[in-house]
């Protein structure tokens, strides 16, 4: 007697359920793709019990005739592809003739289907795998599919079946996933009879996303758009303070084909590093077009992976396009502040102390609309506009101190953003001295008291890129700041954090240090002293230049010009302590790492007051710096509330004004 056997059709079905029907979820995303694959405009789900009672998926699509809906059951039968040769140009979601009878095997199964012209459609009823049930029935053109009691002939596989809530919840995800893939599809899902997800099928990709996830998210996207070759990459990006709890929130939809791929998630993490914290992941659709000749589509059984013939050119592609996307060039702050997004719990609020300019004004500040600039006699030179060197230097209104000029500091910025996908920083001669403060070519705003602030201030006019304008602090942290459309919160210190870290990058080499009169002597343990003798190179590119002066001690002679002098030793301690905590890591990292220590404690701290010209300053050197979202450890620097939502807060809706 022969020990090989083969296999029933029933018996096959049910083992290729496991494979193409692992849980509700799966069942609903293979009839939703065939839906997809049918032409249809409109599709509905509805799921009971998180899908192990009832489901059932309902599209407008072209529909099956009779003798199409008996062969559309069998094994292996599929309309989709007709030999092997077909999968090199596949370009439907469905080609494996698998998942209406591996289905059918594990539950109690209907369709419904009719074609246009047709006076009736065809019902087929099958109860776990059996002989099916053919029918004449009315109804309407497209296909309903009805799935009950999933896995009742299985119940092993049943049992290992999440909660019906998380099953439910891995549908709802599948669907969003599935709609934002197609946004030209109208979408219903109605999950123990409430309607969960709605998408209004217009076409735009903007219009699904806000949808299925609201305004405020919809308010913090960023478009996107690519074209390298035959490589074409659209869809949006939130801001780096719009951050998502998991990478769950990501799609990536691969010639309308949602799909994982770690290649194009490392993309997105490389454009987003020391944006974000290690923490979070921003919100991401992204459409990508390729050949269909580069990819293939049959790798897994689920169809959820794919496999690229040059991954390598199309993980470049998406950290472009992602960089170019979150780069502020030609936005003003007003696009770059986050939207403020509903607390989760509710705080008490303490009372805050409102603190206007350190130096009162004559009379209030006015924005300064757009307006031509008074024509200058002929042969009077220009007004030379003092700037303070640093902002640390504005705020605290510091003698300059004597420091080592760096040439070409400007085509080291212009060298940071080309490598970051940016557009070169505003040619201002400003910036070809180190620790300046950009100088902006917007229409001037004028305040008296200000302008009479020091002597050397005499004639100077105050400017700022954009029409948000500082109008207050609070609790000495937060500058409060305006322009037509909203108010602003900034974090000083983060904001001035940012300035300082982007700035100090663009210095590839050579931070400009200033020699100190006094030389300080630090003294470390061994281990600390190993450390610096190690990376004495890592130090003096940052700005610190030490020699050894005895046993475990170094003679501090230069410190970074941005880097207030009491500062200099903690910052060294705190990069130390940092240098101990790594492990395996580049030295770009360990200097982006420096970096951000460095930025972090010589900014301005909070609790620090300043006056309406250092808060502009920082607002100026903030909407120009190179990724001005978040501070090096993703806190975001500024907020904004719009009118509208301030009008919802003061319950100001549905009055005329």
């Amino acid at each position: 007697m022969t020990m090989i056997h083969v296999l029933d059709d029933n018996t096959i079905n049910k083992i290729a359920a496991g494979e193409v029907v692992e849980r509700p979820a799966s069942v609903i995303k293979e009839l939703v793709e065939n839906a997809m694959d049918a032409g249809a405009t409109r599709i509905e789900v509805e799921i009971m019990a998180g899908g192990t009672s009832f489901m059932r998926v309902t599209d407008n699509g072209r529909g099956m005739s009779a003798e199409d809906a008996h062969l559309a059951i069998l094994r292996h039968a599929t309309s989709k592809i007709r030999e092997v040769g077909d999968l090199n140009t596949v370009g439907t979601l469905g080609f494996r003739g698998e998942a209406l009878p591996t289905i059918a095997s594990v539950s109690r199964f209907t369709l419904l289907t009719r074609r246009e012209g047709e006076d009736l459609g065809t019902r087929v009823t099958i109860t776990g795998g059996k002989e099916p049930d053919f029918i004449e029935a009315g109804c309407n053109i497209g296909t309903t599919v009805k799935v009950e009691d999933l896995f009742f002939n299985t119940p092993a596989r049943k049992k290992f079946l999440k909660t019906n809530h998380t099953e439910g919840s891995r549908i709802n995800d599948f669907i969003v996933k599935l709609a934002l893939s197609r946004p030209d599809i109208e979408f219903h899902f109605i999950n123990n009879n409430k309607m969960s997800v709605v998408t209004p099928g217009t076409g735009n990709l903007y219009d699904t996303i806000q949808a299925i996830y609201g305004g405020k998210t919809a308010d913090s996207l960023l478009g996107l758009t690519l074209e390298d070759e035959d490589i074409k990459i659209s869809g949006y990006i939130t801001k780096p303070s719009m951050l998502k709890s998991s990478r769950a929130w990501q799609t990536y939809i691969v010639n309308s084909r949602i799909i994982q791929n770690r290649a194009i998630a490392k993309a997105i993490d490389n454009a987003y590093k020391s944006l974000i914290p290690k923490s979070g992941f921003p919100l991401a659709v992204l459409c990508i077009e390729v050949p269909q000749r580069t990819i293939d589509v049959n790798v897994h059984p689920q169809k959820s992976e794919l496999k690229f013939e040059d991954e390598s050119r199309v993980f470049k592609a998406v950290y472009k396009a992602v960089l170019d996307a979150i780069r502020p060039a030609g936005r003003g702050l007003g696009e770059v502040a986050a939207v403020v997004e509903k607390p989760e719990q509710h705080v008490t609020m303490e009372p805050m102390q409102f603190v206007p300019a350190t130096e009162p004004l004559a009379e209030p500040i006015i924005p300064q609309w757009p307006q031509a600039e008074a024509p200058r006699p002929a042969g009077q030179p220009a007004v030379q506009r003092a700037q303070p060197k640093t902002i640390y230097e504005a705020v605290h209104r510091t003698a300059p101190i004597p420091a080592r000029t760096m040439a070409g500091f400007s085509a080291a910025q212009q060298s940071l953003r080309k490598e970051r996908g940016a557009a070169a920083m505003p040619d201002s001669s400003v910036l070809d001295h180190p620790g300046m403060v950009a100088e902006s070519s917007a229409p001037a705003m004028k305040s008296g008291a200000d302008a009479e602030a020091s002597p050397c201030q005499e004639g100077e006019v105050l400017q700022y890129d954009g029409s948000v304008v500082p109008i207050g602090q609070v609790d000495l942290t937060y500058i409060i700041a305006q322009d037509a459309k909203g108010l602003y919160i900034v974090d000083q210190h983060a904001a001035h954090e940012r300035i300082l870290f982007d700035k100090f990058s663009a210095m590839a080499g050579d931070i400009p240090s200033q020699q100190l009169l006094v030389h300080q002597i630090l003294s470390f343990d061994q281990k600390e002293s190993d450390l610096v003798e190690a990376h004495q190179e890592l130090f003096a590119s940052l700005g610190f230049h030490m020699e050894m002066s005895g046993e475990r001690e170094f003679r501090l002679m230069e410190v970074p010009a941005d880097v207030p002098v009491s500062e200099a030793e903690d910052i060294i301690r705190e990069i130390l302590t940092d240098l101990m905590d790594m492990h395996e890591t580049t030295a770009k990292e360990i200097r982006q790492a420096c970096l951000a220590t460095t930025a972090c404690r010589a900014a301005i701290k909070a609790g620090e007051e300043l006056s309406f010209r250092q808060m502009q300053i920082i607002l100026d050197a903030l909407a120009h710096t190179a990724f001005p979202y978040t501070c090096p450890h993703g806190r975001p620097t500024i907020l904004k509330f719009s009118s509208e939502e301030l009008a919802k807060m003061f319950k100001r809706t549905g009055f005329s004004f």
